[in-house]
């Protein structure tokens, strides 16, 4: 049986049709219902905690029980004229968004001048400097400096200062970063349009925003550290963030990746006060592979170890 005709033939069983001028009325009963019946299930797996083995009709009522829950949600679907089916395959589609395993970033396509493109590796070494009685970080790719000197712009030391890792996260994992295009000078300027919108001053501002806010969101979690998700607001904010930008067809599961797996190299470039950080954006991974090396060891070799 398919959703259609199990919710086509629930109705014929509805003894609590829509009252014409008082439709809530309606819904409210299929609504109780499925309050009650969910607590029906709890009460069952109460007995299953308490009986044990003993209790040998657990999984019989709990098909019960899922049953009943189906009703009601078929129910209440129909007076709300919504169909079970399309129901179903939103939340499919939503699950994949938060949880698909397959997900990735995909080539970037936007451009055909392979200068205006992320190099698909690529490593950038953080150092910490005493400059004017302060903490600052300098960020440096290919013997280049990548930016200014940044510090935590804080009165408490919270390692702000190595945000530039999440740039770095986000263009490994979701291949999106127009801060980093700017300092690593990609910006995609043979596609006018792209470089306006994509590349240009506002989306560089939606991304120190992203980072802000997901900076603010680990601060009260530890920074991250043993969290292994996200909260689901907070991912659906971000990408609302990013609603007119090419990023925002990543789904919700990159974005998770790409704070978590961001957070996780920002803790040991914090804890050594800098490091180099490598971006893999074939395989989609940020790694942090130690301190700055010394003349004769090259991030060539690291990567290899």
């Amino acid at each position: 049986m398919n959703f259609a005709d199990y919710q086509q033939k629930a109705l014929l069983t509805d003894r609590t049709p829509t009252l014409e001028g008082d439709p809530e009325a309606s819904r409210l009963i299929p609504l109780l219902g499925l309050s009650g019946e969910a607590g029906g299930l709890l009460t069952e797996y109460k007995k299953r905690l308490r009986d044990g083995p003993s209790h040998v009709r657990f999984v019989e009522r709990v098909a019960e029980e899922l049953g009943d829950i189906l009703w009601y949600v078929s129910n209440l679907a129909s007076k709300y004229d919504l169909a079970l089916e399309d129901i179903a395959a939103q939340n499919l589609a939503k699950a994949a968004d938060l949880h698909g395993t397959n997900a990735s970033a995909g080539a970037d396509t936007t451009t055909a001048q392979d200068s205006e493109k992320f190099p698909r590796q690529f490593t950038i070494t953080f150092t910490e400097v005493q400059e004017r009685g302060r903490v600052e970080v300098r960020a440096q790719m290919d013997g280049r400096l990548l930016g200014a000197e940044l510090t935590d712009n804080a009165y408490d030391d919270d390692g702000y200062r190595f945000h530039d890792v999440f740039h770095i996260a986000n263009a490994a994992i979701l291949g999106w970063s127009p801060v980093l295009r700017g300092l690593m000078r990609i910006k995609r300027r043979s596609v006018p349009k792209i470089d306006e919108v994509e590349d240009g001053g506002r989306a560089a501002v939606i991304e120190e925003g992203v980072v802000a806010l997901a900076f603010d969101y680990a601060r009260g979690h530890q920074f991250l550290e043993g969290v292994s998700d996200i909260d689901t607001q907070v991912l659906r904010t971000i990408q609302g963030m990013c609603g007119h930008l090419e990023v925002a067809s990543r789904p919700l599961t990159l974005w998770r990746k790409a704070i978590l797996e961001g957070f996780k190299v920002w803790r040991e470039v914090v804890k050594n006060r800098g490091g180099i950080v490598h971006a893999d954006l074939d395989g989609g991974e940020i790694r942090y592979l130690g301190i700055a090396p010394s003349a004769t060891t090259t991030a060539a070799t690291l990567v290899s170890e």
